[in-house]
């Protein structure tokens, strides 16, 4: 009698073992499938919007649950390289995306690093470079050639991001366009600087600088009114590419949110605070 009731509850708990399999996902004991937890590395200055649509595709999409790791692309690219747990990656630069990608020539990616899953790669936004002020405008700052008048004689100081964030690479380029030296201005005490384009914003919100060189979307986003927009000429365009990551335990549900952040809603919200579609 005991073996027979043995040999039903082994047949009973097989029988259940068999159905689970094949769903991609496990189920709980009420019968509802575990959700499938993505996370996502983000530039900074995409805090705000991706927050936003996060909270969305969620309610989309019940199954799938979204966190965020925010912080300068530089930084981002570094804790991917270090074994991190990440699914997708949206870099505020070409550099930091292509560092990652073994389809990349030696030249973009020296130390042949193999990250990206190069297929899923898209030019995902485009965003501009700004000049910003704090609210009261201290320094009377007009424009960009105002600013570099002033850095060259002395009588503003300028917060920028670090050299290892794409926002202060930005910054750079632009210093070089009105052929400025940043190491002899820096060691004058007139540039200051910041680990990513928050804290740069934060320093001129604050008025802890004279003027300061961010994202539309964060001037945007801190309401800051820029007053002047940096051209293709002085710093190049701002690209922000997203790929999937080869490590990933979730390489489909990444794919369909990269999908999803390509699509009209999301784009939407990339619009309402100076996001565009790469042109």
């Amino acid at each position: 009698m005991w073996k027979k009731i043995m040999a039903a509850i082994m047949a009973g708990t097989l029988v259940f073992a068999l159905a689970g399999c094949g769903t991609g996902q496990k189920e709980t004991a009420s019968g509802e499938k575990d959700k499938v937890h993505l996370t996502v590395f983000a530039a900074a200055s995409m805090t705000e919007t991706m927050n936003q649509i996060a909270q969305e595709y969620e309610q989309e999409h019940p199954d799938v649950d979204i966190s965020f790791n925010f912080d300068s692309s530089g930084t981002l690219k570094t804790q991917i390289q270090n074994g991190a747990d990440c699914d997708l990656f949206i870099s505020a630069a070409q550099k930091q995306m292509n560092q990652l990608d073994g389809s990349r020539d030696k030249k973009a990616n020296p130390d042949g690093l193999d990250y990206v899953k190069s297929d899923s790669r898209v030019d995902l936004l485009e965003n501009k470079v700004v000049l910003v002020t704090p609210e009261e405008n201290p320094g009377g700052i007009q424009n960009f050639n105002d600013m570099a008048a002033k850095l060259k004689e002395g009588s503003i100081r300028l917060v920028m991001g670090n050299s290892d964030v794409p926002v202060g690479q930005y910054t750079q380029k632009i210093l070089t366009f009105y052929g400025l030296d940043e190491t002899a201005i820096a060691r004058a005490g007139r540039i200051t600087y910041g680990s990513n384009v928050k804290e740069v914003t934060t320093q001129v919100r604050e008025g802890s600088a004279d003027c300061g060189v961010i994202y539309a979307t964060d001037a945007f986003s801190a309401r800051l009114k820029p007053v002047d927009e940096a051209t293709k000429d002085m710093c190049g365009q701002v690209i922000y590419p997203a790929a999937v990551m080869k490590h990933s335990q979730h390489q489909q549900e990444a794919r369909a949110f990269l999908d999803y952040l390509k699509g009209d809603g999301a784009m939407r919200i990339f619009k309402s605070v100076g996001f565009s579609p790469v042109s």
